[in-house]
């Protein structure tokens, strides 16, 4: 065992460097999906025996992986990694980079599909819109780490935003650039749960049936409908929340 010292109760800079090495080390196969959810992380006994140090100094560096959610510490079982869970606000235009950050995994994002064409009654249905007009058809997954965390898929007017025919949504997600490009001035969400298909399934790379979370939403200007998007999320990842004050 090593022979790191405290003095006057601070740690030694010997034991803060170990304890950096061990948590950048259990860090990077949770976020690398080497160690996947439900994977049992090694015993504090065998995690001190493999970087000589003491368990204490194995004790911390758990409980703080546990307090930024990435992995679950079970009594008498031992450490387990977390199937981390993003929330986002109900009444909010949330942005699903900063969801998959704030689980402290590296976030992706691929084109699926991207196409320019005439809308077709379903597009009309889903932005409320009466008679024909141009859209573009946008699906893509959303990644925290190497593992889909929600499937998009958008239809943008192309009346009200001439501009995303251009736009490079290869480099950039269409949620992003359709806030920073036009403001909306009405949004409506609608939340549902759903078994996933097999289209969602294999994009989402989760058994068909799995529950999931949909979440549909429109906006509009003053010029008319923008945008509708549906979001899927594993049931296990995502959750809403809603905060209210009460009336005067």
């Amino acid at each position: 065992m090593s022979h790191t010292k405290q003095t006057d109760g601070m740690t030694t800079s010997k034991e803060a460097t170990l304890h950096q090495r061990i948590l950048s080390d259990i860090e990077g196969q949770i976020v690398s999906g080497a160690w996947p959810p439900g994977h049992r992380i090694p015993f504090e006994m065998d995690l001190a025996e493999q970087y000589d140090c003491s368990r204490m100094t194995v004790n911390k560096v758990l409980t703080q992986l546990a307090r930024a959610g990435l992995i679950e510490r079970r009594k008498r079982s031992g450490s387990f990694v977390t199937h981390p869970q993003a929330q986002s606000a109900v009444l909010e235009i949330h942005d699903i980079k900063s969801e998959v950050l704030s689980l402290n995994l590296p976030y992706s994002h691929k084109l699926i599909r991207l196409g320019s064409r005439r809308g077709r009654p379903e597009d009309a249905r889903r932005l409320q819109f009466v008679g024909s007009i141009p859209v573009m058809e946008i699906i893509c997954i959303h990644y925290a780490g190497p593992r889909p965390f929600c499937l998009e898929d958008r239809v943008i007017n192309l009346d009200a935003v001439p501009e995303a025919a251009e736009a490079d949504f290869e480099t950039q997600p269409p949620g992003p650039w359709l806030v920073n490009q036009v403001p909306w001035s009405t949004a409506e969400h609608q939340i549902r749960a759903i078994a996933a298909e097999g289209d969602a399934a294999t994009k989402l790379d989760i058994l068909k049936g799995t529950a999931c979370l949909v979440v549909e939403r429109r906006t509009w200007s003053a010029a008319g409908p923008i945008t509708h998007v549906r979001f899927t999320y594993p049931g296990d990842r995502h959750s809403l929340v809603a905060r209210f004050t009460p009336s005067s």
